[in-house]
């Protein structure tokens, strides 16, 4: 067994690797790292019993899974409070630092396939906990393992009733933070009538309610409870958002909300149908933070998000900071930096006066107040922006592959990388996660593996359809010459 965590946790498929005795194998590892980071920060101080948030969403045992770990951090000596029902993980994170915890866990795979389950490690400050820390559970694991150490557990029960764990809803105070942060009165005063797609994960209930707290319309599916997502990928990309896709235009409604299983991503769709991608969203947040609000700060993005945020930032005078993929490397940006904007081209997106961790509901709110702001469809907003900055359109291939060696495909792709792409000359080469070839018109092609399935991904983005069509060719071509 060879556990380890990849861009945003560790993950598995259920039954197979992700089973309850590896769960608490990996938790009696977090409970280990945890203690040892509370007694770093206070040295000399044997004050009460350090806290750990847990939450899970609405995957297959999720609650189960939750409980498990629950039990193995009390049996540590670490008071754990435990979500009373499936929640997004931005809530969670927030939890955290507003319970003045040392940690969390969350028990979620995402968008990954319904088959998967994960762990996500979060820092005291709510973000994803640091590559640092996350080598430091693998470390211990192992140690474990080798040594023959089996997890320490107390049951759920008995630790209820010790005061070690209590349940509790993360809901009311994440609500109160964001109500904050977004304009609900203008999202009611535009009279918005809104589609928000659960895709049966854990942002059910939270989006909508808040959105009919402003005053908007609101009609929520797929929000029902099912563990195995009804089969679907609950990833909010166009092709798995059809009945929204639908809905939208044939409703009449002014805006389609998709958040992904845990909440921490976010897609949209446009009155007249048009899959709203997060390069889109966060293009037009940019534009509304700086235009309408008046922010300033940094913009952060990960190497495989839109060259229009590039853009905007040269045109608004912001510094642009470029990271692998992985909020983590947004959310340590975001810690030392004054940041306005950060996000990833899969939808995890935040601003400034959050916490440092993608938030599908938070986006999705302030994507609303945007159309209700400037008073026009997303559709109409992005047109006048691409008339200003130049036309972008973006696609995205994966393809299943088998394991191979990362550096080994970065250096051959290094070593075959041609002059020009798609006819387009050349002009950079960008080796921080995978390989980019940034082309002299801001076009740009990216090869790069998953870093949490058995994927290979090839990005590419361009200023016209045809040639984002070509530049994606081209890229499967060279990850073949590269033995992919």
């Amino acid at each position: 067994m060879a556990i380890s965590f990849g861009t945003d946790g560790w993950r598995a498929v259920i039954s197979d690797e992700f089973t309850f005795e590896n769960v608490r194998r990996v938790a009696q590892a977090i409970a280990e790292v945890l203690l040892e980071k509370r007694a770093a920060d206070r040295p000399g101080r044997p004050d009460e019993l350090p806290l750990a948030v847990v939450g899970f969403d609405t995957r297959f045992l999720s609650d189960r899974y939750a409980a498990a770990v629950s039990e193995v951090l009390a049996a540590n000596g670490l008071r754990v409070a435990l979500a009373q029902a499936d929640a997004p993980t931005p809530a969670i994170s927030f939890a955290i630092p507003t319970l003045g915890a040392v940690g969390g866990i969350m028990i979620t795979a995402s968008h990954n396939p319904p088959r998967y389950n994960g762990i996500k490690l979060k820092s005291a400050f709510g973000g994803s906990a640091p590559v640092s820390d996350t080598r430091r559970v693998e470390e211990r694991l192992t140690h474990n393992l080798a040594a023959g150490r089996e997890p320490a557990r107390m049951e759920l029960e008995e630790a209820k009733a010790k005061g070690l764990v209590t349940r509790f809803d993360p809901f009311p105070a994440y609500a109160a933070h964001l109500r904050r942060l977004v304009d609900l009165e203008a999202i009611g005063r535009a009279r918005l009538r809104i589609v928000v797609d659960a895709m049966y994960g854990a942002g059910r209930g939270y989006l909508r309610d808040l959105l009919a707290e402003a005053g908007a319309e609101v009609v929520e599916i797929r929000g029902e409870m099912n563990p195995g997502f009804n089969g679907i990928h609950p990833e909010p990309i166009a092709r798995h958002l059809g009945p929204l896709l639908k809905m939208v235009p044939e409703g009449g409604f002014h805006l389609g909300l998709a958040t992904v299983g845990d909440a921490d991503r976010i897609g949209a769709v446009g009155p007249t149908g048009r899959f709203i991608d997060p390069h889109c969203i966060m293009t037009l947040a940019l534009r509304y933070l700086v235009e309408i609000r008046q922010g300033h700060g940094a913009v952060v993005k990960t190497v495989s998000t839109t060259q229009m945020l590039n853009r905007l930032a040269v045109r608004y005078g912001l510094p642009l900071h470029e990271t692998p993929v992985g909020f983590n490397y947004i959310g340590d940006l975001m810690l030392a930096n004054d940041v306005l904007l950060g996000g990833e081209e899969s939808g995890g997106i935040t601003i400034k006066g959050h916490i440092p961790e993608g938030d599908g509901v938070l986006m999705g709110l302030l994507l609303a107040e945007i159309v209700a702001r400037y008073g026009q469809s997303p559709e109409a907003l992005l047109t006048g922006i691409m008339n200003e900055i130049g036309q972008f359109h973006y696609a995205r291939n994966d393809f299943k592959v088998r394991p191979f060696d990362k550096k080994s495909l970065v250096s051959s792709l290094v070593a075959l990388a041609p002059k020009q792409l798609a006819g387009i000359p050349l002009a950079t080469i960008n080796t921080r996660d995978g390989v980019k070839y940034l082309l002299e018109d801001d076009s740009w092609l990216l090869i790069r593996p998953s870093g949490t399935e058995p994927v290979l991904r090839v990005y590419a983005e361009a200023h016209t359809p045809e040639t984002v069509q070509a530049l994606l060719t081209e890229g499967r071509a060279l990850a073949d010459a590269a033995g992919v």
